[in-house]
């Protein structure tokens, strides 16, 4: 069952650099939202509120409900601005859509079975190449995220984007571009240090030394 997530938000009249500042110094976040065959509106939004959001994961690939002075409009989050030092969200922007909307969305990549996959097992180390891909899909079709199954990965093996199992209408925007885009998400590699053929073991062939002599 995928999440749900409501946010508050006021209609905002000032304008201008001073009156976001201002905001911000009340716990407010200066935000618009445009799309869906309306103006752009500028809105407010409450700082903890939105904060508490981002914590997790799926908020970032929903389609969200957001409930301006009691109306509520079906958005996705377009663009978020940080502070590069604080723990302060700048700005948001938000796209209305509909069932009707075609999305291109990052999408978290989820990998499971990892520890009990074949190559892992055999001393593997797993390396994550993609933590997220791009898809394309109407808006009530977005996945909360795409599962990668390991089970049967060995050692050398990888997982590119045609292998990922997608839900009914969505579709990797990477492939559409052909062939050559389909890209390894994450494989199952030796670890460093380790060789088939270690010339050090007992047995190997001495190199000699410039007197003529074997190194010891």
């Amino acid at each position: 069952m995928q999440e749900s997530f409501e946010i508050s938000a006021e209609v905002r009249t000032d304008q201008g650099k001073g009156a976001s500042r201002r905001l911000r110094h009340a716990n407010g976040i200066p935000a618009i939202v445009y799309g869906g065959g309306s103006e752009p509106q500028t809105i407010t939004l409450k700082q903890n509120e939105l904060a508490h959001h981002l914590e997790n994961e799926a908020f970032y690939s929903h389609v969200l409900s957001l409930k301006i002075d009691g109306k509520t409009e079906k958005v996705i989050m377009r663009d978020l601005q940080r502070h590069p030092c604080k723990a302060i969200i700048l700005h948001a922007d938000f796209l209305r859509v509909d069932k009707t909307t075609v999305l291109t969305m990052n999408i978290p990549l989820h990998c499971i079975n990892e520890e009990n996959s074949v190559g892992v097992k055999a001393g593997g180390m797993v390396s994550h190449l993609a933590t997220e891909i791009e898809v394309a899909c109407l808006s009530g079709d977005l996945p909360e995220y795409l599962e990668v199954d390991l089970s049967d990965l060995d050692i050398g093996d990888s997982i590119h984007l045609s292998q990922i199992p997608l839900p009914k209408g969505v579709e990797i925007v990477a492939l559409t571009h052909g062939s050559d885009h389909d890209l390894a998400v994450v494989n199952i590699h030796k670890p460093r240090g380790t060789s088939d053929d270690d010339d050090t073991e007992e047995g190997a062939p001495v190199a000699p030394t410039e007197e003529g002599g074997t190194e010891e």
